[in-house]
C-alpha cells in the first residue's frame, strides 16, 4: 500500500509477436522478458499484488513461477489490433468480481525491462498526492521533433512547420517520450472506453534513457543486453521464482 491506497501490479502479456517470436518468455539478463516487471513489482513495497494479462499458457506458466496470478485474457483482447487499455478493463472486472478492492493500479509492461521500484514508486506518489488521476513515465527524445523530416515526392521538409533541423542541440525545446515502462491510475477514473492510457488528470514522471529501452526488434534485445552485461542498467532487484 501507499498512505492508505492499495496497489495492484498488472503485466499486459500476450503470446502473439510477429517481429520476435515467443518475445515474453525469451531470456533477457537470464530471466524470461515477463519475469523482469514481476520482479520489480515484486520488490516494490507499496504494491500488494501482482497479476499477468495473457492467452498464452507458456507465459501464464513463467507468471505463476515468479510468483504472479494470473487473468486468462480472452483471444478477442490478444489481436495485433487489440488495445492494451481493453485488457486493462477486462483485468479490473475480473478483480472486482472475486472482491479485489485496490483502488491505484499499476501497469508494467515486459517489453520496457530496465525500470527500476524507484520508477514505480515515483508514479505511485504522485498519484497518492491527489492531484493526478493518471502518471506515465516519459524520457528525452531519441530525436528531437525539430529534427524529424518528411520527404514528399522526393523532397524533403521539415516534419515541424517553421522549424530549422539544424540549429544546435543546445537551443532545440525540449521534447519527450512515453517510455511504456510504468502506467499508473485510479481505478474508479479508467474511462469505459477510449484508447488512451493517459486520462482525466494526467501526470508526467520522467526516467533516464538507459532505463527506457522499449524492447520490439532483435536489435532491442541486443541492446538491453549489452547495457545489462556492461553494467550501465541492472534492472529491478532479482526475486527468486516460487511456487507459491
Amino acid at each position: 500500500m501507499i498512505d492508505t491506497h492499495r496497489v495492484v501490479a498488472v503485466v499486459p502479456a500476450r503470446g502473439g509477436s510477429e517481429t520476435v517470436p515467443n518475445k515474453n518468455v525469451r531470456g533477457l539478463g537470464g530471466k524470461p522478458l515477463v519475469a523482469w516487471p514481476i520482479d520489480v513489482a515484486r520488490a516494490t513495497p507499496a504494491i500488494d499484488r501482482v497479476v499477468v494479462t495473457t492467452d498464452d499458457p507458456s507465459i501464464a506458466a513463467v507468471a505463476r513461477e515468479y510468483g504472479a496470478d494470473v487473468v486468462d485474457r480472452p483471444a478477442s483482447l490478444a489481436t495485433d489490433d487489440a488495445l492494451v487499455v481493453d485488457a486493462l478493463r477486462h483485468v479490473v472486472e475480473e478483480l472486482r468480481s472475486e472482491g479485489e478492492d485496490a483502488d491505484l493500479l499499476v501497469m508494467l509492461e515486459p517489453t520496457c525491462p530496465l525500470r527500476r521500484p524507484e520508477d514505480v514508486i515515483a508514479c505511485l506518489e504522485r498519484l497518492a498526492a491527489g492531484d493526478c488521476d493518471s502518471v506515465a513515465t516519459f524520457t528525452e527524445a531519441a530525436v528531437n521533433p525539430h529534427r524529424i523530416w518528411r520527404i514528399d515526392g522526393g523532397d524533403p521538409e521539415p516534419f515541424v512547420d517553421g522549424a530549422d533541423p539544424f540549429q544546435p542541440r543546445q537551443s532545440l525545446p525540449d521534447a519527450y517520450e512515453l517510455t511504456g515502462a510504468v502506467y499508473a491510475f485510479a481505478v474508479d477514473a479508467l474511462p469505459a472506453e477510449g484508447s488512451s492510457l493517459l486520462f482525466g488528470r494526467q501526470g508526467a514522471v520522467t526516467m533516464p534513457r538507459e532505463r527506457s529501452v522499449d524492447i520490439d526488434t532483435e536489435l532491442d534485445f541486443a541492446v538491453a543486453e549489452t547495457l545489462l552485461a556492461e553494467g550501465v542498467v541492472t534492472g529491478g532487484r532479482p526475486v527468486e521464482a516460487t511456487n507459491e
